[in-house]
């Protein structure tokens, strides 16, 4: 069964900033025609799922954004700033405001939580002082309700552990933006549904805009005010959950069918 969420008018995000703005963007490796011509924006405050199968390019479109592949051409403006046009302390700087949560967590294994919360704090931020540093790690792992996994490894921590983890260490540079990827791959269905709603309470509480990627129709349900479908390079649908799931449209209402 599909758990709701609170009811989110959409429409409460069409008259708010738009954070994200992408117009025909395409991306090739290799003569292999990734991204054809993705058009998208993402409004202040929204958390918008990109739902499609694997190895279409999902990952590759949230991983321009951050600067961490670039695109062959198109407009890809993050805060109303070019990101291809950045240097490498303009892309730092954005990166700082941009969390994304990987789909391997990308914990360090030989640090403790501890050490693999400071250290985006350290490398990213002047503040020294170790309660100051102390205080904003038990913030956020109190928001991810692990507290008591401070001084763990993560070789002690379950795959969901990990995942929260993950997510509290975006948390700590309190981004504008977060991009998750697939965050709920290798799951299982309680645990993926602890994670979604997670998502869904850091939208409330700190007003962060998302990009949600994921072939999960739980997590998409749960998580998304919007959601976009990526087919052969191109968005090949858009709307709510409920408007995609009842489309008249075959094609769009087959990816919301579970057999």
């Amino acid at each position: 069964m599909i758990e709701q969420k609170e009811n989110i008018n959409n429409n409460s995000f069409n008259n708010g900033e738009v954070v994200i703005e992408i117009g025909h963007l395409k991306k090739s490796f290799n003569g292999n025609n990734v991204l054809k011509d993705i058009n998208m924006i993402v409004n202040e405050g929204e958390n918008v799922v990109i739902l499609g199968k694997s190895g279409i390019g999902k990952s590759v479109l949230i991983k321009c954004i951050v600067g961490l592949i670039y695109p062959d051409s198109g407009l890809l403006k993050v805060f109303g700033k070019e990101v291809v046009v950045m240097n490498s302390r303009e892309l730092n700087i954005l990166r700082t405001r941009v969390g994304f949560i990987f789909q391997g967590n990308a914990l360090y294994d030989s640090m403790t939580v501890r050490e693999n919360l400071e250290f985006p704090l350290r490398r990213n931020k002047t503040i020294t002082d170790p309660h100051v540093i102390e205080g904003l790690i038990v913030d956020v792992l109190e928001n991810v309700g692990l507290v008591d996994a401070i001084d763990k490894m993560p070789s002690e921590l379950s795959g969901g552990m990990k995942k929260r983890i993950g997510v509290a260490r975006t948390l700590i540079l309190k981004p504008e933006i977060i991009l998750y990827d697939e965050p709920t791959t290798g799951l299982d269905p309680l645990t993926s549904r602890e994670i979604s709603n997670l998502i869904l309470k850091i939208q409330n509480k700190y007003k962060a805009s998302s990009i949600i990627i994921s072939h999960d129709l739980n997590c998409a349900k749960i998580t998304s005010n919007r959601m976009l479908i990526l087919h052969e390079g191109i968005m090949r649908a858009e709307g709510t959950f409920d408007e995609l799931k009842n489309s008249n449209d075959e094609w769009i209402s087959s990816y919301f069918k579970i057999d």
